[in-house]
C-alpha cells in the first residue's frame, strides 16, 4: 500500500508536509468526490472482505467505491500515514421509517484531533447526508456547508448528528417535494459516543449486512458520488443528479429511469466504475 497511489486514486497532487485542518479539508473532498459511496459488490456476487489490503486493492487499484466500513477504514489509513491523531468511532443510523436508531452499532466514522481541537470525519454516508468538509466536534453550534447545515448535539455522553433539510425541485414534477415535511425540517442522521473502535469490532456487522435480508444495503443497489456542485446517485434503476441550491433554501434534482445498459454505461461514465461481475440493479 502507498501513499502516492492513494493519492493518485483521488486526483490528489498538493502539499501534504502538514497534518492541519486545511490539508484534512482538502484530502477529504478529494476523497469524496473520486471514492463513490457503494455497495454493488452485494449486489454483483462478491463478497466484501474487512481487512486494509482487500479494501485498498478494490478502492485505490480496481478504482471501485465502497460502503462506510471501507471508505472510512481506507481513509482512516490514509490520514495515520499523515501523521493526523485519528481514531476510529461506532455509530448508530436513523431509521426514519421506524423513528429510532438502530439499537446496535452499523456505521463507522472517523474523530482527528488537531492543536487540541476534535473534528468528525465521515466519507461513508453518501447521498444528501455525506458532509463535505471536517465538522467540529462541538455541541448545538450549526455548521453550515453547501450540502445544508450540520450539527452535533449531545446529550450524556452519546452525541446525535444531524442536518437541516431543504427542499428539493424536480422540475418533472409540478410541486417542490420535501422527504416527509410533517416530521419537521430536522433529519437526524446518526448517534455515536466517543469510545474508539477498531476495524475488527466491524467484522460481525460486515457479515451481518451481507447475509441479512432485511437491511436496506441487501434490498437496494447503491452507488452515489459527491460532485463539485451536488452529487449523483444510482439507486436501482433510478439515476439522480442533485444540484445543491440553486435556489434559495432549494436543490434541483433531475430524476430518470434507466434500462440495464444504461445502468452499466452510467456506473462508467458517472462513477467510473467498471465492475467483473454482472451487477443486478
Amino acid at each position: 500500500m502507498n501513499i502516492q497511489e492513494y493519492f493518485a486514486r483521488i486526483s490528489y497532487n498538493e502539499s501534504h508536509k502538514d497534518a492541519d485542518l486545511q490539508t484534512l479539508t482538502v484530502i477529504f473532498q478529494h476523497h469524496i468526490r473520486a471514492i463513490p459511496f457503494e455497495n454493488l459488490s452485494m449486489h454483483c456476487g462478491e463478497t466484501i472482505e474487512l481487512d486494509l489490503q482487500s479494501t485498498y486493492n478494490k478502492i485505490v487499484r480496481k478504482k471501485r467505491g465502497g460502503w462506510c466500513l471501507e471508505s472510512n477504514h481506507l481513509l482512516f489509513w490514509a490520514l495515520q500515514e499523515l501523521g493526523y491523531d485519528v481514531c476510529i468511532l461506532g455509530g448508530s443510523s436513523y431509521e426514519p421509517a421506524e423513528r429510532t436508531y438502530t439499537a446496535e452499532i452499523n456505521h463507522m466514522l472517523l474523530k482527528v484531533v488537531i492543536k487540541g481541537n476534535s473534528y468528525i470525519v465521515d466519507a461513508g454516508f453518501g447521498g444528501a447526508y455525506q458532509m463535505w468538509q471536517p465538522l467540529m466536534l462541538i455541541s448545538g453550534k450549526d455548521q453550515p456547508q453547501i450540502p445544508g447545515i450540520f450539527r452535533f448535539m449531545e446529550d450524556n455522553s452519546t452525541w446525535y448528528f444531524e442536518k437541516v433539510k431543504r427542499k428539493h425541485y424536480i422540475p418533472e414534477q409540478s410541486v417542490p417535494f420535501t422527504d416527509s415535511p410533517e416530521l419537521g425540517n430536522i433529519r437526524k442522521i446518526y448517534t455515536f459516543t466517543l469510545k474508539p473502535r477498531h476495524i475488527n469490532d466491524f467484522q460481525e456487522l460486515n457479515t451481518y449486512l451481507q447475509v441479512s435480508p432485511d437491511n436496506i444495503l441487501q434490498k437496494k443497489s447503491l452507488c452515489t458520488l459527491q460532485t463539485t456542485e451536488g452529487l449523483y446517485a444510482l439507486v436501482g434503476w433510478t439515476f439522480t443528479n442533485m444540484k445543491y441550491n440553486y435556489m434559495e433554501d432549494m436543490d434541483l434534482m433531475h430524476v430518470t429511469t434507466l434500462t440495464d445498459e444504461e445502468v452499466e454505461k452510467t456506473l462508467k461514465d458517472k462513477f467510473n466504475i467498471v465492475l467483473e461481475k454482472k451487477l443486478i440493479p
